[in-house]
């Protein structure tokens, strides 16, 4: 297991709850389902091949995988959340499976036993990228591919502007987190450097606008605190959390079009080789 300092700011996994894994289920990982599509595209997955899923989530976009690469083929979805691994193994066929797993440790994985390792919508979570790239490196067969889809470093979507000012409003700014951000996100240059040290040979590195459309105010506050597992507003005492998702609706009920809300995020989206 590649060991880690505890870094100030990291996301805690301790802030799930069951309400939160089934929003992910029914909101959150239908929102990152079609960037998981593209990237499955531009990894080319063919029938017969070993995939590994980091930051599976529930399952959804694994067992889409599965039905691609058929019965000779197979499926490893791992993922740190439990309840979330917990709906993901209601999808456990003969070639795909699931297991609680971090990016971080995958010794009990056998060296080049996979033909491709996909992260949708995961980088940006972990606060160290090296080890868990030199994990994914020593998992690849050699030519093996690696795709990535992550949020952008710098890209602030109008909902995350707009939950922070909430956050910095009284009584909440008495409660700041330790870093502004909850994420650790790169740039497309820095993701081809990190990618180029730990081995790998980039196909591409590019940046994709994603747009995101909520029905109404409620709809995006529960994508913002599932998808962040309860993190977005899990810095506040949790007698404040109530008031905060209260005054973030009224604030996202300014947000409504003729569409619901729609907020566009951008991502940097990388496809290499193990070299």
């Amino acid at each position: 297991m590649i060991q880690t300092r505890p870094v100030v700011g990291a996301p805690s996994f301790a802030l799930d709850n069951t309400s939160l894994a089934l929003d992910y289920e029914r909101i959150s990982a239908l929102r990152h389902l079609e960037p998981g599509r593209q990237l499955v595209g531009d990894l080319a997955i063919r029938r017969g091949e070993r995939i590994l899923d980091v930051g599976c989530g529930t399952g959804t976009l694994a067992e889409e995988i599965a039905a691609t690469v058929g019965p000779d083929g197979f499926v490893l979805g791992i993922d740190p959340l439990p309840l979330r691994i917990g709906l993901a193994t209601s999808r456990a066929r003969d070639n795909l499976s699931f297991e609680l797993g971090d990016a971080n440790d995958l010794d009990r994985l056998a060296d080049r036993s996979f033909d491709a390792v996909m992260l949708n919508a995961v980088l940006h979570w972990l606060p160290d990228k090296t080890g868990p790239l030199l994990g994914f490196w020593r998992v690849l067969r050699y030519g093996g591919r690696l795709g990535i889809s992550t949020a952008l470093k710098g890209d602030v979507p109008e909902l995350v502007r707009t939950a922070r000012a909430v956050l910095a409003e009284p009584p909440f700014d008495e409660h700041p987190r330790p870093r502004e951000g909850i994420t650790f996100r790169v740039d497309a240059e820095e993701l081809r450097a990190l990618l180029q040290t730990t081995g790998f040979q980039p196909r591409f590195v590019e940046v994709r606008e994603h747009p995101f459309r909520h029905a109404g105010p409620e709809d995006a506050l529960r994508f913002m605190e599932a998808s962040s597992f309860g993190n977005a507003l899990g810095h506040l005492p949790p007698e404040l959390r109530d008031q905060a998702r209260a005054r973030v609706r009224e604030k996202f009920a300014a947000l409504v079009g003729p569409d619901g809300i729609v907020s566009t995020g951008r991502r940097v989206v990388a496809i290499a080789e193990r070299r």
